[in-house]
């Protein structure tokens, strides 16, 4: 109930806010877009931390630096509770979150700063753990099976930096022990080969993540075992049996299990980088106008509820009464739109989306997503007008058009102008197929543009890139369908083969 009651306080002082009272600060850096309530200070702090932490991941991977076209929003709250709510478990441990959403991927934090005696927040370490998960889908282009994408980012989470500013990779995923030394281990056979969805109880789960981590930190740092990881993901993304080439890799797998369990009572090594990882320089930091301020826990629970339910119809109510203080707020009148979409199609309201939608737009005509939401409305009236002619279609790509001029770099109004040709069943235009690959370099991460980037690789006949792509999405251990991707662009590739197998006898 106290839980509650602070909740509903804390909403009703966010609609109350005055430019005077304006709380929420942004802060701007090359790769991330980031918003607290805490001091700026703080705030700095942690995006010089976040950047350093970026950087460190860049310099172990070869990634090349510099500033994204698609900056992850970061938003932190003032404790892991406000987090657990927001995420749709109230009174859990949840310290952060990452939702590579469908509309933009982002990530939740909080700024508590307790943790163990290493000197690592436990609320840093989690959102390290789900920055990893965003880096290696955004730009490692490889597939990795399911216990290194944990392991991966379990491993990197722990990541600290000294006084020097050299970070310190490696150190103990302490939260991990209880699995590693309480639970039932998790043999290297199914670890490696067993499917994540056969994980049957959350013990399971947590035995998996904890073995995933102790398995990646034991390959990267056992000099008895250096260069097998590499050979291994090598062998994986060229096709090899995943048994033969773990078997290729590390050898007798049993004697890898042994190694396994007694790497588990060994002090654990981490290494300093040779030099310090250099301190961004481009951070901004300013305050949100009153709008802004008011608008921004309600952007979040709109985006963090699930569509349809009853979560989602009280932030539309809220939204509501923001709009009538704030009338002449493009992003007020967006949100509105975008929540009262959001709603099951029986309580749905089409005429207040588009009323919502119109009031948005004659305050800001080229507002980016409010122009993509307008397509989606029209493309959805299709059907009930019956009218499927080129105009009514010229009605669902115009404003599309506007957002994609307006903003080359965002790459969900690049995604719906592809789609808009698949839902209309005609062959996708090439600038429509350029702009996908457009959408899909912005947001790899992105499991919708992903899907149908690989479709569309396929359907030009480029199936190795289209299967690596889902592959990728197959070994996902937090489950993305990605099987049955792999199964159809197989079938397609053998029906392909078959054809130009066909024609050549001919």
């Amino acid at each position: 109930m106290q839980k509650r009651l602070f909740a509903g306080a804390a909403l009703i002082a966010a609609l109350a806010a005055t430019s005077a009272e304006a709380k929420w600060l942004r802060a701007e850096t090359d790769n991330f877009i980031i918003y607290s309530e805490g001091s700026e200070k703080s705030l700095r702090d942690f995006a010089v931390t976040l950047q350093r932490f970026d950087a460190t991941l860049r310099f172990r991977f070869r990634v090349p630096g510099g500033a994204d076209g698609a900056r992850l929003p970061i938003y932190l709250l003032a404790r892991s509770e406000e987090v657990a709510r927001l995420h749709g478990r109230p009174g859990s441990s949840v310290a952060g979150f990452y939702s590579p959403d469908s509309d933009g991927s982002f990530a939740v934090s909080n700024r508590e700063n307790y943790g163990d005696e290493m000197g690592t927040p436990d609320s840093q370490q989690t959102l390290f753990h789900e920055y990893g998960h965003h880096f290696m889908k955004r730009y490692v282009t490889a597939a990795f099976p399911a216990w290194f994408v944990e392991g991966f980012a379990e491993y990197y989470s722990t990541v600290d930096f000294d006084k020097q500013g050299k970070a310190l990779i490696g150190k103990p995923a302490r939260r991990r022990a209880y699995g590693l030394i309480e639970l039932p281990k998790l043999p290297v056979e199914k670890l490696l080969f067993e499917r994540t969805g056969a994980l049957k109880s959350g013990e399971q789960v947590e035995v998996f993540y904890g073995r995933g981590w102790l398995l990646t930190h034991m390959l990267y740092n056992d000099p008895a075992r250096a260069g097998q990881l590499s050979a291994y993901m090598t062998a994986i993304n060229a096709g090899t049996d995943p048994r033969q080439a773990a078997t290729d890799a590390f050898g007798d797998l049993a004697q890898l299990d042994k190694d396994l369990n007694r790497y588990v009572g060994r002090p654990l090594s981490y290494r300093p980088t040779l030099e310090p990882i250099p301190v961004p320089t481009k951070i901004s930091i300013a305050p949100l106008s009153a709008a802004e301020d008011a608008l921004l826990p309600l952007r979040l629970e709109r985006m963090s509820a699930n569509e349809g339910s009853e979560r989602m119809t009280k932030v539309r109510d809220n939204l509501q009464k923001l709009a009538v203080t704030y009338p002449g707020d493009a992003g007020v009148w967006f949100e509105l739109a975008s929540a009262e979409w959001a709603l099951d199609k029986e309580e749905r309201d089409l005429t207040a989306v588009r009323a919502a939608i119109d009031k948005a737009l004659a305050i800001k005509a080229d507002h980016v997503r409010a122009n993509v939401l307008l397509a989606r409305l029209n493309a959805f009236e299709l059907d009930a007008k019956g009218d499927y002619s080129a105009g009514a279609w010229r009605s669902v790509r115009q404003p599309l058009q506007l957002a994609n001029h307006t903003d080359p770099d965002d790459p969900i109004p690049l995604y719906a102008f592809y789609q808009s040709f698949i839902d209309q069943r005609v062959r996708p235009i090439d600038i429509a197929v350029e702009g996908l690959g457009r959408a899909f370099a912005l947001a790899p991460e992105n499991v919708q543009v992903r899907i149908s980037y690989a479709f569309a690789l396929a359907n030009k006949g480029d199936f190795d890139p289209a299967i690596k792509l889902a592959q990728s999405i197959a070994f996902d251990p937090h489950g993305s369908g990605g099987e049955g991707l792999l199964d159809q662009l197989e079938a397609i590739r053998e029906l392909s083969k078959a054809k130009s197998d066909t024609a050549a006898a001919e």
